[in-house]
């Protein structure tokens, strides 16, 4: 057996609580078109190419999860979609949806190049994405996204949907920005048949924007929501942390994904795995297993196995989320996180 073509897989990821990890999330890169305020310094700077896994090393790397027993694969960024030869990188990890061992291979974007590519990821067995989009005005979206054009993101929504692709929609709350906008930002997203899911905003990296005065919690916003519309608690699970409900007025489903005002540590069934080869098995943790040092270093199938069974193995109980703090959680990016 290779880790190109996984067969059986070696025995459950459980990490030290008990926890069996089936969903990799797998940032590409780190660059974006967007500068999106709440991820990003204005000016970042980038990875140089050398420290960035090669599409070959991100193959091998996913593989390895695959074989042992993730089933769900989520690409992210930055934005994937920028990743020059990202398609061919999909187009490869499809062989594990063909073969049965990959439930979902998925990718979170910020709509922005979906026109130029949707037709391809439908073709390459993705069935679902999610898109970030925090408004519908398009002159607080470019100062949100520093510069970005809300109309292109539209545009690739409904550039996937023809392509027969379900969107979800993702939207953090951000208490000066789009909190008296969200009952319509949902509206809409259920009228277009999406799904959309509130976050609230975490803290990792530095950024100019104050966290604090744009932290709003989701506890308040379904209160409000409730004042109107009927919430009704389902048990979607789509592998995340999201919890749902649904909107009796307007039947589409609406996530809460809650890290501040609700940790959701207890059933994390996750790990990251950053474009330079580092897993972090916690989101709100400063956790890390250099892959990249593994892989470059000539290591087997089986080295590369054991090094994340010791990584996962390792994994803390929670993340160490506060809002409320003077210093972000992590010093890293959402960016260079990955999603």
């Amino acid at each position: 057996m290779t880790l190109t073509d996984p067969g059986s897989p070696q025995g459950a990821l459980v990490d030290g609580f008990g926890r069996t990890v089936t969903y990799l999330r797998l940032s590409v890169t780190d660059r974006c078109d967007l500068r999106c305020v709440y991820c990003m310094a204005e000016h970042m700077t980038f990875l140089p190419k050398a420290e960035v896994l090669t599409l070959e090393e991100l193959d091998r790397i996913a593989s390895a999860f695959v074989t042992l027993g993730v089933r769900k694969l989520r690409l992210t960024g930055g934005e994937p979609l920028v990743r020059k030869g990202v398609m061919g990188l999909i187009e490869g990890l499809s062989r594990h949806l063909a073969s049965g061992a990959l439930s979902e291979l998925t990718l979170t974007t910020n709509g922005a190049r979906l026109v130029e590519f949707a037709d391809r990821l439908a073709a390459a067995g993705v069935k679902r994405i999610n898109v970030s989009l925090d408004t519908l005005k398009p002159e607080l979206f470019r100062t949100l996204t520093r510069g970005g054009n809300l109309t292109k993101v539209l545009d690739g929504i409904s550039a996937a949907q023809a392509a027969g692709l379900s969107v979800k929609i993702n939207a953090v709350a951000l208490k000066q920005d789009n909190a008296e906008e969200l009952p319509g930002l949902i509206a809409w997203a259920h009228g277009k048949g999406c799904d959309i899911t509130l976050i609230e905003t975490m803290p990792l990296g530095e950024v100019e924007a104050d966290r604090t005065d744009q932290f709003l919690s989701l506890k308040d916003v379904r209160r409000e929501l409730e004042s109107f519309w009927s919430l009704e608690d389902i048990g979607l699970n789509t592998g995340g942390p999201a919890r749902y409900v649904r909107v009796a007025e307007t039947g589409g489903r609406l996530g809460f994904i809650t890290p501040l005002s609700h940790n959701f540590c207890e059933a994390c069934n996750r790990v990251r795995l950053t474009c330079t080869g580092t897993l972090h098995t916690c989101l709100g943790q400063e956790d890390s297993a250099d892959l990249r040092a593994v892989l470059r270093g000539g290591a087997s199938d089986a080295d590369l196995i054991e090094a994340i069974r010791n990584a996962v193995d390792a994994k803390p109980k929670g993340h160490d989320f506060d809002v409320a703090r003077a210093q972000p959680a992590v010093a890293r990016h959402m960016s260079t996180t990955g999603g």
